[in-house]
């Protein structure tokens, strides 16, 4: 086995425990469970199976079942993750029993305080075990897997579902604990407290993992960079914010210095690269519906970016694909779509971020772009808002943060000419 791989198993292994370790500490707090070991922690109250054994059986359930949603190529193609399922569904009964009745054996909090704190705690050991789960890269559990067969089968966006999923194993526990013990037990606010914050706590934790990057991959990410780029282009990437003039800006520099601008262009590549409507893409990139609900929705997932169904990370994916290859081939200026991110280990970029005054801002955008002055300043707070979400999203880095850029430009101030120049003058003695 490669190296590389048989690392990021190992790695998976040890997110399967730090999991594990997570929901046996919000079951101890006794103020329910997490939604996914909701309807096995309350078979364990009246039963003799415990709730690692249950979850090894309810896992086994789910693999039975996927078949009969799959086609023999989707079966076929994903043969080797579809096997998997079963002894990591074997290893996380175990590891949740280990944890429940032998590590956290003595965690029984007397006082609501004291559950509060150790389902806190729990919640907090859970979102690092999903983020390393994400940064290996390995496999994947069975209710997960189980969702994203749901997914392709009939066609949904992925974190809907998984919300879906979570709500209908709550309602059949609280139904289960209804009929079998007369009262709803195993479900209480510790449950819904999980359900909302475990996602944030990832998104948060989720870049302290870079470190790991050259560990589980074959390349540095300089030697990576140092491949696709034979002919050392030069990329000008421009962020900005609305009614800053950053496009405008693109335009100026893509006729001073002789190379291509491209900015709306990504709507129709974007549209070819992902199968996607060129009318919803130009209503939908470089935002998303709410942070923190996307973040309850796609980060309680243990699917990486990759690999996920969701229409705003398509669209991601897609177009940071089609700005890796831009920057392998030819100089440009590229506008807004976390370039200066996406081409964060290629040597030879220029990123700038354009701001402005909201004078200048409103002004610029009732000459420029059309729009009604006394609705200007709210649209600009409507579309930076966007854009800040959506940057810091995908990226895990602050939006406008002068470290994370080699020129910040005041263009309601200097002006846009006088950017240009500057500009220009950097980029050709570069």
């Amino acid at each position: 086995m490669d190296k590389f791989l048989f690392r990021r198993y190992l790695l998976f292994c040890i997110s399967l425990f730090v999991n594990a370790l997570g929901i046996a500490f919000i079951t101890r707090a006794a103020l329910g469970t997490s939604p996914i070991t909701s309807v096995t922690y309350v078979l364990s109250m009246f039963t003799p199976f415990t709730i690692g054994e249950w979850t090894i059986m309810l896992n086994i359930l789910f693999v039975v079942l996927e078949p009969f949603m799959m086609t023999r190529r989707d079966l076929k193609d994903d043969l080797r993750m579809f096997l998997l399922q079963i002894p990591i569904s074997f290893c996380f009964g175990i590891f949740i029993d280990i944890c429940m009745h032998h590590i956290l054996f003595w965690l029984n909090p007397a006082t609501y305080l004291h559950m509060i704190s150790a389902l806190l705690v729990g919640c907090v050991i859970l979102a690092v075990g999903i983020a390393l789960e994400v940064k290996a890269n390995a496999a994947m559990m069975a209710g997960e897997y189980f969702v994203k067969v749901i997914t392709r089968r009939f066609h949904g966006e992925f974190g809907y579902i998984k919300l879906g999923f979570d709500v209908t194993l709550v309602a059949i526990a609280c139904i289960l604990s209804l009929v079998f013990m007369s009262g709803i037990y195993g479900v209480r606010e510790g449950t819904v407290i999980a359900a909302l914050i475990v996602g944030p706590i990832v998104h948060f934790v989720s870049p302290y993992y870079r470190f790991l990057d050259q560990w589980i991959n074959n390349r540095k990410p300089q030697e990576r960079a140092h491949i696709k780029q034979p002919h050392n282009p030069v990329i000008i990437t421009i962020a900005r914010e609305y009614g800053s003039g950053g496009h405008l800006l693109g335009e100026m520099l893509s006729k001073e210095l002789g190379i291509r601008l491209y900015d709306k262009e990504f709507i129709r590549m974007a549209a070819q690269r992902s199968g996607m409507d060129e009318g919803y893409i130009a209503r939908n990139e470089q935002s998303i519906p709410s942070f923190w609900l996307k973040c309850i929705l796609s980060k309680n997932s243990e699917q990486p970016i990759e690999g996920s169904l969701s229409s705003d990370d398509v669209l991601f994916v897609a177009e940071s694909k089609i700005i890796q290859e831009l920057a392998e081939k030819e100089s440009c200026i590229i506008v807004g779509r976390c370039a200066d991110y996406i081409l964060k280990d290629y040597s030879k970029v220029l990123k700038i971020f354009c701001y402005s005054d909201i004078e200048s801002a409103v002004s610029r955008c009732v000459s420029e772009y059309g729009i009604k002055r006394e609705e200007a300043a709210s649209e600009i707070r409507r579309i930076n808002r966007n854009r800040i979400h959506h940057y810091e999203y995908y990226t895990g880095e602050k939006w406008g943060e002068p470290h994370h850029y080699h020129l910040m430009l005041n263009t309601g101030t200097i002006g846009l000419e006088t950017a240009c120049k500057l500009v220009r003058k950097i980029y050709e003695n570069g």
